[in-house]
């Protein structure tokens, strides 16, 4: 039930229950400190009393019969009673304790109102002296102090609580005002909440949500471009297939036109179909989800398979692949790497010129594989942005490719533990590398230079 209550009222209900226990245990203390000195003041009075009636030899009260005097013989008979007829004050035990020492204690008298503080004291020869002092004025006194506690500490308690209140409401109205301003954000324009000034935990938290929101932002405008540079993908082969169904079934046609058009739809499909599988690899990586099955596998083993696959396009193209020999082993998964590796020499192929070069070098405890052709290079200003999704270097040719496969590069390595780089080379040429973490076996020793 209290934890349904607002923050500032469980704070308040906190700060008045330690505050009830403080103030009630002052309150105790001074009531009990009040009385002890009372006491004492009713003893030292008592004390002066007996010292001038003992040096006096004589036992008097005072006129308004708030001390009483008695004198007892050695065998404990009063010899004398001030006022007279005042009944015995002390006992036989008390008066025998009494010549020892001074015998102080709290009792009632017959006929007297309220309790009454005894001395009794050795008078000599075998004498003692007993003076008693009335306890009501100090009585008066604590009834007094007691009914002024009971009003002040009530008091005191509420205003103390009235001003945890204060506090509290004023300690968490920069929350509510966090609150508010975080209720109206949205995922269509970015929000900055106030930070409060001071550099308290609140501030901290106003900054820290604002970095958060401005992370979210950044992920809403990365989803909103993903998936309209997406759309804008699918839609040209998806436009060019369509184009290419509608102008086969328009009319007869030759047999020839039929295969052409057939052939270029089927084209089309395989675009759209490494589109598909291309952009479900980004989205299972964004999600953390993609599967790595590690293995040690030979470097120079996945350097030659992929260039066996390109090797009949590289023909077509005129074109020479190498792959230098390393004796390297990589921990990777072998499908991954051959799809990064494959994403890295489609570029070669189609941005590059010249003969296309594939080696793996040793960089501390990695091995980077590197993809290399004789080609123009990177333009300047595309080289910051060659690994970002939908990035191409020339904007404008649309069918160039969809701008996934150098970003894909970099996923692979990235779930690898590794990374991805590019580079003009000084020569000529392009340079792009991943980096794997190398397989803890002995590496092997290199083999002749191979060429395909």
């Amino acid at each position: 039930m209290i934890g349904r209550l607002p923050i500032r009222v469980r704070l308040t209900l906190g700060f008045g229950l330690a505050m009830a226990i403080v103030l009630t245990a002052i309150g105790l203390f001074v009531y009990h400190r009040f009385a002890n000195e009372l006491l004492g003041t009713v003893d030292q009075s008592l004390a002066a009393q007996a010292r001038e009636e003992l040096s006096s030899h004589s036992v008097d009260s005072d006129a308004g019969g708030t001390t009483l005097g008695q004198l007892y013989s050695r065998d404990g008979r009063i010899l004398y009673s001030q006022p007279p007829g005042l009944p015995q004050l002390l006992d036989r035990q008390g008066v025998l304790a009494a010549r020892r020492g001074p015998v102080w204690r709290n009792l009632r008298v017959a006929d007297r109102r309220g309790e009454w503080r005894i001395l009794a004291d050795s008078a000599g020869g075998g004498r003692v002296a007993v003076v008693a002092r009335s306890l009501d004025p100090r009585g008066d006194s604590l009834d007094h102090l007691r009914h002024e506690l009971l009003i002040f500490l009530p008091l005191a308690l509420l205003a103390a609580c009235l001003g945890g209140y204060a506090l509290a409401a004023g300690a968490l109205r920069p929350v509510e005002d966090l609150r508010r301003r975080a209720e109206a954000v949205t995922a269509d324009e970015p929000a900055v909440l106030p930070v409060p000034p001071g550099g308290d935990e609140i501030s901290r938290l106003a900054v820290t949500l604002n970095d958060m929101l401005a992370r979210l932002h950044a992920a809403f405008e990365h989803e909103r471009r993903f998936l309209a540079d997406a759309s804008h993908e699918l839609r040209t082969p998806l436009a060019l297939l369509q184009t290419e169904l509608e102008l086969a079934l328009r009319r007869q046609r030759p047999r020839e036109e039929l295969e052409d058009a057939l052939r270029s739809a089927a084209e089309e499909t395989q675009r759209l179909a490494r589109l598909a599988e291309d952009l479900l690899l980004i989205a299972r990586a964004d999600q953390g989800t993609l599967p790595i099955r590690r293995e040690p596998v030979d470097a120079d083993e996945l350097l030659s398979d992929v260039a066996a696959r390109f090797a009949t396009r590289a023909h077509t193209l005129g074109r020479e692949l190498r792959v230098a020999p390393s004796g390297l082993r990589v921990d990777a998964d072998p499908l991954r790497i051959e799809q990064a590796l494959g994403n890295m020499l489609d570029n070669a192929l189609a941005h590059g010129a010249g003969a296309v070069e594939l080696r793996a070098l040793k960089a501390g405890d990695d091995v980077e594989l590197h993809v290399l052709d004789e080609g123009a290079g990177f333009p300047t200003e595309f080289r910051p942005r060659a690994f970002h999704r939908f990035s191409r270097a020339d904007e404008a040719r649309s069918g160039a490719g969809s701008g996934l496969g150098l970003s894909i590069v970099e996923l692979v390595a990235r779930a690898h533990g590794g990374g991805a780089g590019a580079r003009n080379r000084p020569a000529g040429g392009a340079d792009v590398w991943l980096s794997l973490p190398r397989a803890r076996v002995a590496d092997s020793a290199p083999a002749p230079f191979a060429r395909l």
